[in-house]
């Protein structure tokens, strides 16, 4: 069986929610939002291995937040860097088996959801990578000399996390220098000529970064 990890990045500092706590840590329905980040994938597969990212001056607070809250879900703690791409590489210090397949996940996406991440290391496994995203239902104008142009729809996606990898290539992709082209995990592969293949998210999946984010969350945890 391949073994499965997930490192999950939490380097938010609540800035846009207008709050001193960082966002991965207030409650969404009683319970920060990290560890409801860190039970999806636990609910997924519950030997999956969990490496969580954060600030080195958050760690004390998060561990002492597992001892309030009870939370026991096991995972390895890994300090990030200063850009999410250091973080990442840091994590990826943390996954010991080669031959395994690692998601790379916001901490602050708490409702993605089972099925979501059993498509991208399904994917992932079989194909090498695998993204989620999901379709656009607004209309988009891009900015031109001459004005605005429309642009189609059903050309567009959003692009969600977990990004899912082989190990092995995840980690040739991350030996490179930082670039500040990169966006996400995918760009960091796409550099090194690799092909991102696109997999069914969950239109719940959102990442809360703001206080209408959370609003949001709660109402949708309701249902």
């Amino acid at each position: 069986m391949i073994k499965k990890y997930v490192i999950i990045v939490a380097g938010g500092r609540g800035i846009r929610m207008g709050n001193e706590v960082p966002k991965q840590f207030l409650e969404l329905q009683g319970v920060p939002i990290l560890m409801h980040s860190i039970n999806r994938f636990h609910l997924y597969d519950s030997r999956i291995n969990i490496i969580v990212v954060l600030p080195v001056f958050q760690i004390e607070f998060w561990v002492k937040l597992c001892v309030e809250f009870n939370f026991t879900i096991p995972h390895t703690i890994v300090e990030g860097g200063d850009q999410r791409f250091f973080s990442v590489r840091n994590g990826l210090d943390a996954v010991t088996e080669i031959n395994s397949v690692v998601a790379i996940h916001d901490g602050v996406r708490p409702l993605v959801s089972v099925d979501t991440i059993d498509r991208c290391f399904n994917v992932a496994i079989s194909k090498g990578n695998a993204v989620p995203s999901v379709g656009v239902v607004d209309s988009f104008r891009v900015k031109t000399q001459n004005g605005t142009e429309i642009i189609d729809r059903y050309d567009l996606c959003l692009i969600q996390t977990p990004q899912t990898f082989q190990t092995k290539i995840l980690k040739k992709a991350y030996n490179q220098s930082w670039n500040s082209s990169f966006t996400d995990d995918a760009t960091v592969l796409e550099t090194i000529g690799y092909t991102i293949n696109l997999v069914e998210g969950n239109a719940e999946n959102i990442k809360i970064t703001s206080p209408n984010d959370l609003k949001f969350a709660e109402f949708l945890l309701l249902k």
